[in-house]
This record gives structure tokens, C-alpha cells and sequence, in this order.
């Protein structure tokens, strides 16, 4: 009788604990429905092509360069801040990276197209971190709010790009530079990939249970966690199984996916990730705790610069070009992703994961309209829509925490 009373109690319990998760995360919720929804709408007005194996996987390589850019701005916003210029640097390093290809190292290294990527790779990486160190600098020791120092960025970037280019595009197609953001991985991989994915989602997620345990928090239902990590599983083993009856993971999406694992890992399980929401939360209090705000918005716009670096690589790799409208608009579609995914726009609350799902929101957006024809004006239209319903969301669901 014992028994069963304290089995009764246990299933109590965890109703009660994933009613209170589920009202606790309902806005995370409503945008993945929301996902699922336009999916479905897009699937039957498209007679099914939308879901298609190639169309998914066209998708989800749209994304990625909004994605890295928004894997930066979660903790960018987090803290208070805001980074206008990501979309004109990820324009920028692209097209530098275009001019290395076209005019550098492909030129004095013909017989060496591997060595001439790397190369070129490193290179765009320090011209976006250096850029973002400069930002940083500005913004967190000289104390130039961060709207003003990103606009004149932007505006920087833009006369940058023109005088890189001589207002001419510049090819960026050679071998294996293209394959970065054109190429595949083999299936049999992009299996031994997915198994790491769903491996690592259960390594964080006990990890982050032995931590709040050691440092005394509480600790939610354990069948709530794995309930969470279980349907995240899920959904990776469909997409593996759905890109590789195409031809396999997307190079660009693998890359994508290893920079979220990092990302989110950072921002769960590290002191830099920690900090960023405790600024973001209550800047007064964490410079009372010894919290080095500047250091740490600092730090902060260096990685958002390296991310950019990387969305530019891609960038650069996947249109084959560099052009004079490298970049235009990436930066709002990477705020809009973070405030899609739940990224609150009066700081200290934000998730990779949310931002990622954003990301896939916008470009599910973009590619099912172009499918239907939309008109160019109204496919805006539509996005600003959606845009400002997630920010009155944002701010109903804090409010009523």
C-alpha cells in the first residue's frame, strides 16, 4: 500500500513539475508550434514539395549564415547590447575573402587549393574577430553605447566592401573554398555525426543536472529533462534520415551544428556564459559580485565578430561571389531570430536554442513564400508581421512570469 501511495505522490509530482515547465517555457513552446504550423500550411499549399528531401535540405543551408550570426547575438542582447554591423561584416569578410581566393593566395598557390583555403579561411576569421575587438573596445572601455558605435559600423563596413570590390564582383568559387558551403558529407558520416549530436544532448544534459546539484540549486524532474533531450533526439534523427536520402548533411549545417553545441555548452556550463545573463539580469548587481562588465562585453563583441567571420566564410563559399550587397539585411534577420526565440529585448534572458529555431522560422518563412510566388512586398510585410508578435509575446510572458 506504501508502495503504490508513493507511486500515486510520484506521478503527482511530475505532472505538477511539467505543468509549471511547460507555463514557464510557454512562449519556447508557441514558437516551435508556430515552426510546425507554418510547416504544415507550406506543406499543403505546395502540394507536399515544401517538405521534400531537397527543399529541406536548401532550407536548412539558407539558414545557416543567419544562424551563426545569431548564435553571437543571443548573448550580445543578453547583456543590454545590440551589434547593427554583423550583417555588413559577415558582407565584408565574404567579399575579402572572395578577394584572397581571386587575387591572392589561389594565385600564388595554383597548385594548391587546399592550403589557399585554410588560408583564406584564418585570414577572414581575424578580419571579423579584429573588427568585433575594435567594436568591443569602443563600446566597453570608451563607453560609446553599442546602437551608435554598431551603426557607424555598419556604415563603415558598407564603404569597405565598396572599395574591395572597385563596385565589381569577385569570384569565390574555387576548389574546396566552394566545397565549404556547397559540399556534403557522406551519409555513412553524417550517421556517426548524428549519433554525436544526440550523445552530446544527454552528456549536457546530466552534466547540468551534476551542477546545480553540487552548487545547491534545485533540481526539476529528471523525466522532464529527458523528455526534452529525447524529442530534441527525435528531431535530429528525422533530419539526418531526410537530408540523407538527398545527399547527405549539408557541410555549412554540420558546421552550424557544432558551433550550437559550443555555443550552448558556453552558455550553460561556463563562468563567460553565466556572467553574460547575470549582466544582463541585473548589471548593477553582478559589478557588486566582481563581475568585470567591461571584460566581459568585451570578450562578448570578439566572439561576435569571429561568428560573423564564419557567417562571411559561408557566405562567400555559397553564392561562389563577393559582391557590393554582401551581407545587406543578415543583421536584422539575426535579431529577429533571437527575438523569435524567446531572446528578450530588456536583456538577460535568451537561449542558443531559441535563436536557432528563429533563424529556421525566417528562412521557413522566406523559402515557402517564394515557393507561393509572394510578391517581394508582401513576403516584408509578413515578416514584420511575425516580428512584432513575438516581441509583444516577449513582453507579455515576462510580465506575467
Amino acid at each position: 500500500m506504501g508502495i503504490s501511495n508513493q507511486t500515486v505522490q510520484d506521478k503527482t509530482s511530475f505532472k505538477s513539475e511539467l505543468f509549471q515547465v511547460l507555463r514557464l517555457n510557454v512562449q519556447t513552446y508557441t514558437i516551435l508550434l508556430a515552426l510546425i504550423g507554418i510547416w504544415a500550411i507550406f506543406f499543403f499549399t505546395t502540394k507536399g514539395t515544401y517538405l521534400a528531401p531537397q527543399n529541406i535540405s536548401n532550407l536548412f543551408r539558407q539558414m545557416s549564415v543567419t544562424a551563426f550570426l545569431a548564435a553571437g547575438m543571443v548573448l550580445v542582447i543578453v547583456t543590454g547590447n545590440i551589434d547593427l554591423s554583423v550583417g555588413k561584416l559577415a558582407g565584408f569578410v565574404s567579399v575579402v575573402a572572395a578577394y584572397l581566393q581571386a587575387n591572392f593566395w589561389y594565385k600564388y598557390l595554383p597548385d594548391q587549393p587546399l592550403l589557399s583555403a585554410v588560408l583564406t579561411v584564418i585570414a577572414s576569421l581575424l578580419v571579423g574577430s579584429l573588427f568585433g575587438a575594435i567594436q568591443g573596445y569602443i563600446i566597453s572601455f570608451l563607453r560609446v553605447p553599442s546602437f551608435i558605435v554598431t551603426l557607424g559600423g555598419q556604415w563603415l563596413l558598407t564603404g569597405l566592401i565598396l572599395l574591395v570590390t572597385a563596385g565589381k564582383t569577385i569570384p569565390a568559387n574555387q576548389p574546396w573554398f566552394s566545397d565549404i558551403a556547397q559540399g556534403y558529407v557522406p551519409v555513412t558520416w553524417g550517421w556517426i555525426f548524428c549519433i554525436v549530436a544526440i550523445a552530446f544532448l544527454f552528456w549536457n544534459m546530466f552534466r547540468s543536472r551534476q551542477n546545480k546539484r553540487k552548487h545547491g540549486f534545485e533540481l526539476q524532474n529528471i523525466y522532464i529533462d529527458l523528455l526534452a533531450v529525447v524529442f530534441a533526439a527525435v528531431v535530429i534523427l528525422v533530419y539526418v534520415y531526410n537530408v540523407n536520402s538527398y545527399k547527405g548533411i549539408q557541410n555549412p549545417v554540420l558546421l552550424l551544428a557544432i558551433t550550437a553545441m559550443i555555443m550552448i555548452y558556453v552558455s550553460n556550463n561556463t563562468r563567460f556564459g553565466r556572467y553574460s545573463y547575470a549582466i544582463g539580469g541585473n548589471r548593477d548587481a553582478a559589478r557588486l559580485s566582481g563581475i568585470s562588465i567591461s571584460g566581459m562585453v568585451f570578450k562578448i563583441f570578439v566572439l561576435m565578430g569571429f561568428l560573423s567571420g564564419v557567417g562571411g566564410v559561408v557566405l562567400a563559399s555559397y553564392v561562389g561571389y563577393g559582391t557590393t550587397a554582401a551581407g545587406a539585411g543578415y543583421e536584422l534577420d539575426a535579431i529577429a531570430a533571437c527575438i523569435l526565440g524567446g531572446t528578450s529585448t530588456l536583456g538577460g534572458i535568451g537561449t542558443i536554442q531559441g535563436a536557432m529555431i528563429g533563424a529556421l522560422i525566417i528562412a521557413s518563412l522566406s523559402t515557402g513564400l517564394q515557393m507561393m510566388n509572394v510578391a517581394p512586398a508582401w513576403q516584408y510585410v509578413l515578416k514584420a508581421i511575425v516580428l512584432v508578435l513575438a516581441v509583444l509575446a516577449d513582453v507579455y510572458f515576462k510580465k506575467n512570469r
